[in-house]
């Protein structure tokens, strides 16, 4: 599996995210893509989108993704929180077992640091899934 970690500048995403469809029109870039790329949009205390990370590139349909790799680039963006995403290549926009566990791991950590996981989005050619509007992040956060 290729490992990689790309940053982008957010000249491109000078913008504010107010809800999870606002996410999703900043990534819609991604929603083509072959291979899961998961995400990681820093915030500042307005919501506004520090920068747009690729923190993996995996395969078809699975990426590795560890809490180290999501979070060293909010902290050094002095991020007050951020939003998760990935994209689904099947199209399927179901979250998967798999996509609920790192989601769960991922709450846990910013816990820690103190950096808000506000979302966690995914992303495909047929619209997206928010594991806050399905009222998923919710339940995470109140089973920690």
């Amino acid at each position: 599996m290729k490992y990689q970690i790309v940053s982008e500048r957010t000249s491109r995403y000078s913008c504010k995210i107010s809800n999870p469809s606002d996410a999703y029109r900043t990534l819609t870039r991604y929603h083509r893509k072959r291979k899961e790329h998961f995400l990681v949009l820093t915030l500042d205390g307005q919501h506004s989108v520090i920068r747009v990370i690729i923190v993996s590139i995996g395969i078809a349909n699975r990426t590795l993704v560890h809490p180290r790799e999501v979070f060293i680039p909010a902290i050094k963006d002095n991020a007050c929180g951020v939003i998760l995403a990935h994209n689904h290549p099947s199209g399927n926009i179901e979250p998967s077992q798999e996509d609920q566990e790192i989601t769960t791991r991922l709450c846990k950590a910013g816990e820690i640091l103190d950096i808000s996981v506000l979302d966690h989005v995914i992303i495909t050619k047929n619209g997206y899934y928010s594991f806050l509007e399905e009222g998923n992040l919710s339940l995470i956060n109140h089973n920690k």
